[in-house]
């Protein structure tokens, strides 16, 4: 992988949100939730993530996550995606959600 520079490091905007809705994705290709995730003072966005595996519906509302909220929008079907849900794959390629150690406010900026 190329080294990138401080600068464009940055450039990218990861912040915390809080997972205030969960819902299924049925038109996904892969399984996939649609969530909504408040971050603050930038407000709610709109995600689709593909946590099925690890994941009900019910046990993310109230959780908080790393958001990548300077992406631009993805077009998933007939779904407008507006933030990148951060996770990391476990040994069979399920994603398992990055989240902090602790409650911090929602909106907060990855240091």
């Amino acid at each position: 992988m190329d080294t990138i520079t401080w600068q464009h490091f940055e450039q990218t905007d990861i912040r915390v949100g809080t997972i205030t809705e969960a819902e299924d994705f049925p038109e996904a290709r892969k399984p996939a939730y649609k969530l909504t995730v408040d971050l603050g003072p930038l407000g709610l966005r709109r995600s689709s993530a593909q946590i099925t595996k690890h994941y009900a519906k019910e046990e993310l509302i109230g959780k908080q996550v790393l958001c990548v909220t300077n992406l631009g929008k993805k077009q998933i079907g007939k779904f407008m995606s507006e933030v990148l849900v951060t996770g990391f794959a476990d040994e069979n390629g399920d994603i398992i959600l990055a989240q902090p150690a602790g409650m911090v406010p929602n909106g907060s900026k990855l240091m």
